[in-house]
């Protein structure tokens, strides 16, 4: 038993070491994912909206960070920061995974630097009400503040980026999907689908006819593109 504590310890630890504060400016803080030792990271497209970034490791050093490129579509974003030797976290393979098995979230929820969560994965699947994309669809409680951060499996490799929260679960970019956008390198206000609209979207809970205690699915529009058509639309956040 407690072997089996020291190997989660040293788990979580390492998860930690890996995981970013992003600071956004007057959007509030979001976290990253060191993706590569030579300093890339992974975060949402939500939290890096602007060109220049500040980046504080686990070691409290901060870092000026660049956007590199961006797919607002799927909610996830690549910058760099100009570092070698970082503790990069180990990728796993979000096509294997398997409803029950143990999930890990760090993030820095509400100025609570290097938190942990954990539950279990539910599935790996679209969400009803957007769209046909996959999400990892864990039962771990995030914050404003988690977005961003790491979903990872019992043996610490990242499985997802944590992304939003929907119908009481966590919804998690799948790392394989984080994977085909570095090869693609998806770059910033390129349309990536037919149906491209131009927005983030965030899922919300609100009251249906002013009664609290009915409530009903909706959508915050957090972020319009530039020359999109939600843009041409008058559309706006």
């Amino acid at each position: 038993m407690n072997a089996s504590a020291n190997g989660f310890g040293e788990i979580a630890e390492a998860l930690r070491r890996s995981t970013v504060l992003i600071n956004a400016g007057g959007r509030g803080n979001g976290s990253g994912v060191i993706w590569s030792s030579d300093g890339i990271i992974i975060t949402n497209a939500h939290v890096a909206q602007r060109k220049q970034l500040k980046v504080q490791l686990w070691d409290l050093r901060e870092l000026d960070a660049t956007v590199i490129a961006t797919d607002p579509v799927r909610d996830v974003a690549s910058i760099r920061v100009r570092a070698s030797n970082l503790p990069a976290a180990s990728i796993g393979n979000s096509s294997r995974l398997r409803a029950g098995e143990l999930a890990i979230a760090i993030g820095n929820p509400l100025g609570f630097v290097g938190a942990l969560t954990t539950g279990v994965i539910h599935t790996v699947g679209a969400v009803p009400g957007l769209g046909s994309q996959k999400w990892v669809q864990a039962g771990v409680r995030l914050a404003q503040g988690s977005s961003g951060g790491p979903l990872a499996d019992a043996a610490g490799r990242v499985i997802g980026i944590n992304t939003m929260v929907a119908w009481k679960l966590a919804l998690a970019i799948p790392s394989d999907d984080v994977v085909s956008f570095l090869a693609g390198g998806v770059s910033s206000n390129r349309q990536t689908s037919e149906n491209w609209l131009g927005v983030t979207l965030y899922p919300v809970q609100v009251p249906r006819n002013g009664n609290r205690a009915a409530k009903t699915f909706g959508l915050v529009v957090l972020h319009v593109e530039p020359g999109s058509p939600a843009a041409q639309a008058s559309l706006l956040p």
